[in-house]
């Protein structure tokens, strides 16, 4: 490109403008999404309701929305917590206009609490080794925690289905993980054990905020 003299011509690299464009993505299906909850409550057949209506469910779709972001470490816990609380938040507002009343104040600081942690989990399931096996135990904890809590504490009231589907997920995505990313001795032990710690903290704090 050939400019006039003294003029100064400045371009947005294109990996800032991809990346730019990722996050505002995130943003807006968080809101998006957090409203499409509320509304599956009463659209979802009984056996899958409980995914628009428990912790999971929200941190599913948060990790899923970091992982696709591609964002670094720093960024992925920043994302993580706004993308849980747009959650919460476009849940809020879609209740509404339903004509329900949901208040957002709990769960919109359990995001600010956990969503970095989700955020960064889901970035590292990228990584290798030690990075992985944590990515892999806070997610999978999460998956198998719930199960538990949702086939023991609740399981009179809800149906099975849903909870057996995100302990099964769960599973899998640790099985997964340790085939083709987590190596060695000591990630390996931390995938496995710390998914079960994960698990047992994410029953007992769950049964409490209950």
């Amino acid at each position: 490109m050939i400019t006039a003299p003294g003029i100064q011509t400045s371009t947005v690299p294109t990996g800032t403008l991809r990346l730019a464009v990722r996050i505002g993505a995130v943003v807006l299906l968080s809101i998006l999404l957090g409203g499409a909850t509320s509304w599956a409550q009463g659209a979802l057949p009984s056996e899958l309701r409980s995914f628009a209506n428990s912790a999971s469910g929200w941190t599913v779709l948060t990790a899923l929305l970091v992982f696709w972001s591609r964002v670094r470490t720093g960024p992925a816990a920043l994302l993580g917590a706004v993308s849980f609380v747009l959650l919460v938040l476009g849940y809020a507002v879609a209740s509404q206009l339903r004509g329900l009343w949901y208040d957002p104040l709990l769960f919109s600081a359990v995001g600010l609490a956990a969503g970095p942690l989700v955020g960064v989990a889901a970035s590292w399931l990228r990584a290798t080794g030690v990075r992985a096996a944590l990515g892999a135990a806070l997610l999978a904890g999460i998956g198998v925690g719930e199960a538990v809590y949702g086939l023991t504490v609740v399981g009179e009231t809800t149906s099975p289905v849903y909870w057996s589907v995100i302990g099964v997920a769960g599973l899998a995505l640790l099985a997964g993980l340790l085939v083709r990313r987590i190596r060695g001795a000591l990630p390996v032990v931390l995938a496995i054990g710390g998914t079960a710690v994960v698990a047992t903290v994410f029953v007992v704090a769950y049964s409490n905020l209950g």
